[in-house]
Order: structure tokens, then C-alpha cells, then sequence
């Protein structure tokens, strides 16, 4: 681990990226295969998840499966102006609240007039927060009233707004929890499931499937609670007839792998004749417009009116694009700033979901996420960077770019990279390639390793979002809620301090809000291109050259070399030496670009070389 140190340890003051010397202009009608434009942005976003029931949980008991009084849960009230404060401080700008909406659990609230769930259609003690129970109403763990828990939300909004954040809260679109039942919902509105066809599989105005003449069997073997018996004293769940499944499972006995604890939203898709085909149009009843989109709809407009700024939408690719054309476009008549993050995994459709669904942002995840990893993890080449990027043209604004967040491995887990510190290259490729949002989850600036078999997810990696829990590498920056990080280890500082760098670096350098991307990796052999990666972002203010080794135990020399052309059309004037300075770092080196920058790429590191 120490020998990534000599890097990491000179990020320590925020280095401003403005740069003073003038500049010749940019010739915007340069044109080159290795070119994509970028969308200017006012600023860029970088969001920060928090996984809301564990980010302020002090309790360092983790107990297996514990109960919340066991292992303690983090409250809206504990992310406090302090907590705020210090993502601002990190470079955050938008945080993505996970978990707040009302999810089924094994707590008892019965007592605060919450209907009691069944803990056999429940997965962990706390429960999936993407098994929404009431749309309308936040999740009693995280209140310190449970009967205010609504209005201790909106005061975290408000200390959201008011630190110069923006807060986005998951809509879950797709599935619903077994035992839905909405007690908060507005006056006037129909809940969900009333008044529904119960004997036909399908309905277009029914907002469930249904299995007719069956009743739900629980999946065999699944015991919630390993052996806990407080379930023994439970009635069997009852449902009859049975729902379809989350996952497009349409049978009475879904197995323990599937989403088995949901059950599948009905959007005027005949799935089961029209073989689970959003896009087969002769499934499709869109007309007169399904209720479901128009409850669904409410749902977001009541949030919107609430004062969330956006919305992940959870697995929104298993929704018709048409309804997200329709809802996007009412809830942004509300709020037109307003914004949409769709969780996609099929590249095939993200113009799709971009152009005619109107999302403002998709997830990165199937491309960008998955090559950096099989670059980490020594099995791929970070050379097929190059060919993505081509594909992703026009687009590239629109892709949100994550090493980590609430579904993934931690990046320091031992299924992942095995040490934070690793984490150089692969952060500042996905914060500066391109002007779409970056993404952090909670605790990767400091160190989380997933490790321990908390309950349901088990020891995978993951950080769990199924049970109550105490993440200890966080709780180091916690500090008993001073949130500065005053227990960290060197190790944990050092990480956080090149967090903090890079993500405000982001904020500020204009070529990374506005700037151009320019490939470089084509344009050179004596390199290592399975382990390097090279490429230019130039604006009319700023030009940056970025260098990246994913190497775990290899230095390399690269040379750096940039055509008359290119040093032309990024504003340079070819035969002159110019200062690059590390904005990582503060070196200055001086160089010709036409002759060749040389460089010594250390393993685990990179360069942002502002050319001045």
C-alpha cells in the first residue's frame, strides 16, 4: 500500500485551473476521427449517493442480521449543516438520497400506525429500499419522530438547499413491494391495485399481473432470518391470487433468486403474449393512456412539488420509453430544472431513452464501468476505451461515470481492486474524459471495503443495503458527527485529499465543463496502451492533457507527441515550448509538443498537464 503514497500525498491544496495566459483561438472546424464534441455546461455535476439508513450510523456492533436497535441506523436529522459542509468541501454538488422512500422491513411499527410487513416477502431486517411500500410517504427508520417523518425530510431538503446542494431521491418505477399499501397518499387519490381485474393475467387497466386461480408460494428454502425464529409465531403469507414478480416472473413460484419480495407494475404491456417485448408493438395498449402512467406520474409531480431536484430512476429500461416521454415532460412542466437519471444497462438504447424518453443522464455502466474494471483487474486492455467512445459520440454529455455505487462491489474490496489507493487512473478517467456527471457512493473517499456478511447480501463485497449495519471505514470520517475525518488512518487521508482534488478540480477547470475530447491513444506506439491511456479536453480557455496508468507494478516512460495540426486546432502554435503544469500535483515541466513530452507514468497514477 505505501508505495502508492508518493503519489497521492501532494494532493493536498485545491490548485485553481484558470488559466491567464492568452490563447489562440480554437479552430472549431477541426475535424478528426478521434474528436467528439461536447455539450457546454454551465458547470459539471458530481453526486454523491448516500445510502441514507447507514451514512450517520455511529453503532459499530454489526450484528448479522441485527435488529435496529442492535446495530443502530443513521437518521435524516444526523446529516446535519457539519455533513453538508464537508461534501461541499469534497466537490459535491448533487446528492442522491438512496432509500428514502418507504420500503417493506422487518421493523415493527405497527405502533406508529404503519402496517406490519410479512418477513417472508422481506429480504434483510431493514429491507430492499427498492421495495417501495408507499410512494408517498419516507421510511420510518431514518426519522427520529416517526410520526414527523415526513417533515424531518423536508428540513434535509432545505439544509440540502441551503448548503448549495441539489437533492435526488430514487423513483422505482418497474415493481412495488408484496404488500403495498399506500396510507399517505393525497386526498382524491386511488391507491395502487384498487379495483382491479383479479381473474385476468392481463388488463390494460389493471395495475398489477396476476396469476390467476394460484396463490403466491414464498420460494423454497428462503429463511429471512438464518435461523432467527422470531418468525415462527408469523401466519403464512397469504396472497391470492398470486402477482407476477418484479423480475417479469410470471409464475405463482418465483425462485429465491429472483426479485420474488416485489411484485411487477403493469404499464399497458401485454407481457405474456407479447413475449416480455417492450418494443413489440401489438403488446403495447398506450392508448387510451394506461392508469398506471398517470399515477405513476402523480407520484413524481408530488416530489417534484416537495422540492427534490431529481430522480434516479430505478431499472428504467424495464418501463416504456413512451411512458417516460409522458411523465418526464409533465413533472418538467412543474420544475423545468428538474432532472432524470435513467439506471440502463443496454447501450442499444440509450439515444432511445436520451431522445425520445427524455432523460437528462443514463448510467455508464455497461461500457465505461465494466472496461475500466477488467482494466483493473488485469483482464482487459484500457485500450477499448477508444473504440466506446466512438460509439457513444453525440451522447457522451448524457453518461453518468461511476467506479462504485449501492449495486456494484466496493472498488477496495478484495472481489474488486484490493486496495482503495488503486483508485488514481480509473477516477480520473471517468471524472475527465467527457462533461456528463461523475458519481462517488458514500465512504469510497474512504477506503470501504465491503467486507462482513451483514445479513441478507452476505460477505460480497457490497456494502448492504438489505440490513442495518455500521460502515467502520466511514465512521472514521464520521468522527462521532463531527464529519471530518479525525479518526482516518494516513492512508484514509491521503485517499480523501485526492477525492477532494479531483472532484473539485471538475468543478472548476473549463475544458472539463466545456471543452473538447481529443483520443491520443491511436496516435502513439511506445507505449503500453493494455495499461496507458492518453487523450486532450481543450476549450476556448483551457487545454489539458491527460495521462492515465492502470499498471499495479509497472513505470512507464511515454512520449507525448501532438501533430502541427492538433497543436493548431487546440490553440497552440507549433515550434513552441510550452508549461504544462500538474494540476494533480504542482510540477511544471517544459516542453515542445511537436517535439515530444516525455513523461515518467508511475503504477497506479496520473497526469492532468495544464498546457500553458
Amino acid at each position: 500500500m505505501k508505495r502508492y503514497l508518493p503519489f497521492i500525498a501532494v494532493v493536498l491544496s485545491f490548485i485553481s485551473c484558470n488559466t491567464t495566459n492568452p490563447m489562440h483561438p480554437i479552430n472549431e472546424n477541426y475535424s478528426d476521427q478521434n474528436t467528439l464534441a461536447e455539450h457546454p455546461t454551465d458547470h459539471k455535476i458530481n453526486i454523491y449517493q448516500v445510502m441514507t439508513r447507514l451514512y450517520s450510523n455511529p453503532n459499530a456492533t454489526n450484528k448479522p442480521f441485527g435488529t435496529v436497535d442492535e446495530n443502530g441506523v443513521g437518521k435524516f436529522n444526523d446529516i446535519n449543516a457539519e455533513a453538508l459542509k464537508s461534501m461541499v468541501k469534497l466537490g459535491i454538488t448533487h446528492v442522491w438520497y438512496t432509500g428514502v422512500l418507504e420500503c417493506a422491513t422487518m421493523t415493527d411499527y405497527s405502533g406508529d400506525s404503519i402496517s406490519k410487513d410479512h418477513p417472508m416477502v422481506v429480504k434483510g431486517r431493514a429491507g430492499s429500499p427498492y421495495a417501495i411500500k408507499d410512494y408517498y410517504d419516507v421510511n420510518p427508520d431514518l426519522a427520529i419522530n416517526v410520526k414527523q417523518r415526513k417533515e424531518e425530510f423536508k428540513s434535509l431538503v432545505n439544509r440540502t438547499h441551503e448548503a448549495g446542494l441539489k437533492a435526488i431521491i430514487d423513483f422505482v418505477p418497474n415493481h412495488v413491494a408484496r404488500q403495498y399499501h399506500s396510507d399517505a397518499k393525497p386526498a382524491g387519490v386511488e391507491d395502487l391495485g384498487a379495483n382491479e381485474d383479479q381473474t385476468k393475467v392481463f388488463s390494460p387497466n389493471n395495475n398489477f399481473y396476476y396469476i390467476a386461480g394460484k396463490s403466491f408460494e414464498v420460494p423454497k428454502g428462503y429463511n429471512p432470518l438464518e435461523g432467527i425464529t422470531v418468525q415462527s409465531q408469523e401466519e403464512p403469507y397469504l396472497e391470492n391470487p398470486a402477482k407476477a414478480t418484479g423480475n417479469n416472473v410470471f409464475r405463482a413460484d418465483p425462485s429465491i433468486g429472483d426479485w420474488f419480495e416485489t411484485v411487477k407494475l403493469n404499464y399497458g404491456l401485454d407481457l405474456v403474449n407479447g413475449n416480455i417485448d417492450l418494443n413489440n408493438t401489438s403488446s403495447q395498449h398506450f392508448d387510451p393512456i394506461p392508469g398506471t402512467w398517470v399515477k405513476m406520474k402523480d407520484i413524481l409531480v408530488y416530489w417534484a412539488q416537495f422540492g427534490v431536484d431529481g430522480f434516479r430512476c430505478d431499472m428504467a429500461e424495464m418501463v416504456p420509453v413512451a411512458f417516460w416521454n409522458y411523465a418526464i415532460t409533465e413533472v418538467k412542466k412543474v420544475n423545468p430544472s428538474i432532472i432524470f437519471i435513467a439506471e440502463i444497462y443496454n447501450p442499444n438504447e440509450y439515444r432511445n431513452y436520451i431522445n425520445n424518453g427524455k432523460f437528462d443522464y443514463l448510467y455508464d455502466k455497461v461500457g465505461t464501468y465494466d472496461d475500466i474494471r477488467r482494466a483493473v483487474e488485469n483482464k482487459g486492455s484500457i485500450d477499448s476505451i477508444t473504440n466506446l467512445q466512438k460509439s457513444l459520440d453525440g451522447i457522451t454529455s448524457n453518461l453518468v461515470r461511476f467506479i462504485e455505487n449501492h449495486d456494484e462491489q466496493r472498488f477496495a474490496s478484495k472481489e474488486f481492486s484490493g486496495n482503495a489507493l488503486r483508485c488514481v487512473p480509473a477516477m480520473v478517467l471517468t471524472t475527465c474524459m467527457h462533461s456528463g456527471p461523475s458519481m462517488i457512493y458514500f465512504g469510497q473517499e474512504s477506503g470501504v471495503k465491503g467486507e462482513g456478511a451483514e445479513g441478507f447480501g452476505g460477505d460480497d463485497g457490497r456494502t448492504t443495503m438489505f440490513d442495518y449495519w455500521g460502515v467502520k471505514e466511514h465512521q472514521a470520517f464520521l468522527n462521532g458527527g463531527r464529519y471530518d475525518g479525525g479518526k482516518y488512518t494516513i492512508d484514509q487521508k491521503h485517499l480523501h485529499d485526492f477525492y477532494a482534488k479531483l472532484l473539485n478540480l471538475n468543478l472548476t477547470c473549463d475544458a472539463l465543463k466545456n471543452g473538447r475530447f481529443y483520443d491520443l491513444q491511436t496516435m502513439h506506439t511506445d507505449y503500453n496502451r493494455d495499461k496507458c491511456y492518453s487523450f486532450l479536453r481543450y476549450s476556448n480557455k483551457q487545454r489539458l492533457l491527460i495521462i492515465v496508468n492502470f499498471s499495479n507494478d509497472q513505470n512507464f516512460n511515454p512520449v507525448i507527441k501532438l501533430s502541427e495540426a492538433l497543436q493548431t486546432a487546440i490553440g497552440c502554435t507549433p515550434g513552441t515550448r510550452y508549461t504544462l503544469k500538474n494540476l494533480l500535483t504542482d510540477d511544471v515541466i517544459k516542453a515542445d509538443l511537436g517535439e515530444g513530452l516525455r513523461v515518467e507514468l508511475q503504477a497506479n497514477s496520473a497526469f492532468i498537464f495544464e498546457i500553458n
